[in-house]
């Protein structure tokens, strides 16, 4: 007889270090490159297989499949937006991301990328229940329930994935329908985990609380802010021209300008005149600027040539537009009525799918 606790357990393992490697989110970029579809297919296979411990394989593929759908609206919402993204990656026991390589500029965006997972994925889940059930109906063997139970778990990981918990799709549409289902989805979330058992989720769900705490509690909207940069120049050119070079020690304060660009990236400029230094960077994250300080000259020498780098402190204080989440009334209400709406029809699914009785084996 097999030992489904310890095949659980293995999964929850499994689950585990799937979490951790989203939280070295660097170590999924190289994957992601592989290919446009290869780390996608890979990732499948591994998952896949993954899900046999605890699975028959009818069932891991049907789960696996369902995934798949849920990612792809997703990934179709995301180009409908014109947001550039990346194919789906599988984590074990987890589930499966998409990377978007540019941020969207507003809530309403977030929402409509967010609710084309479930949105789509119900309607994966829909086919499988037809398919079951039609089978069923026609006079077909319980071969055909093995659909019906795909359907189910489909319905279940698209409802699941409706939680107003970020990073969950419920909690990216709550964001353009009321910030205060948020706290909804902290006692939900809660509830889910130790009513599921599913403490591999209790990780998300901490730091989607801590990051509630750092917002409203302690309303840290503003907090310190420095990055650092560096611009460099041919040191020849400034010692013909006669130009004062600064030694090693030496600190002053740059004068700078700062804008936002079309995608929400904002962009420093910072000027050196007697050295004739111009350099324009991309700030990772919004900040309000205080100041922008030179805090190191350095004279470099190799066998081609010899250059001066000026090493630059950006200082000030990150920055939360709230802004972010302005969104229109008429937008609001629908996808209120849209998010909640699908909530209600994932669970008659369920409960639909729930009801079939299994046929026997004649």
């Amino acid at each position: 007889m097999e030992n489904k606790p310890a095949k659980r357990n293995v999964g929850w393992l499994i689950g585990a270090a799937g979490l951790y490697v989203i939280s070295k989110a660097k170590a999924l970029i190289g994957l992601l490159k592989l290919s446009k579809f290869g780390s996608a297919m890979i990732s499948m296979a591994v998952t896949i297989w993954a899900y046999t411990i605890v699975y028959p394989v009818q069932v891991a593929v049907g789960l696996v499949a369902m995934i798949f759908i849920h990612e792809m609206g997703h990934v179709a919402a995301a180009k409908r937006k014109k947001l550039p993204v990346s194919a789906p990656f599988f984590i074990p026991f987890v589930g499966a991301l998409i990377m978007l390589k540019r941020h969207p500029r507003d809530a309403e965006t977030e929402a409509y990328v967010a609710f084309g997972g479930p949105f789509i994925g119900a309607l994966g889940a829909t086919a499988a229940f037809a398919v079951g059930w039609l089978g069923l109906e026609s006079g077909g063997g319980p071969g055909w329930y093995v659909w019906i139970v795909i359907a189910k778990i489909g319905f279940f990981l698209n409802l699941f994935n409706l939680l107003p918990m970020k990073p969950l799709d419920g909690g990216r549409i709550a964001s353009a329908v009321s910030r205060a289902l948020w706290i909804v989805g902290l006692i939900g979330g809660l509830f889910v985990i130790v009513y599921l058992r599913a403490w591999v989720l209790a990780f998300l769900w901490v730091l989607f609380a801590y990051d509630l705490y750092k917002t409203y509690v302690r309303k840290a909207k503003h907090s310190p802010y420095r990055h650092t940069f560096q611009m460099e120049t041919p040191l020849q050119p400034l010692l013909d021209a006669g130009v004062f070079i600064p030694g090693e020690a030496h600190r002053r304060e740059l004068p700078f300008e700062t804008y936002c660009t079309m995608d929400g990236t904002q962009r420093l400029t910072v000027r050196w005149d007697s050295l004739n230094l111009t350099e324009t960077v991309d700030l990772p994250g919004q900040a309000l600027i205080g100041k922008v300080e030179a805090y190191r000259v350095e004279q470099r020498t190799d066998a081609d040539s010899a250059r001066l780098v000026v090493h630059v402190a950006v200082e000030g204080e990150t920055y939360t537009n709230d802004r972010y989440y302005e969104v229109p009334g008429k937008a609001r209400i629908g996808y209120g009525f849209a998010y909640f709406g699908l909530a209600v029809y994932l669970a008659f699914m369920i409960w639909a799918a729930g009801s079939v009785v299994v046929p026997a084996i004649s």
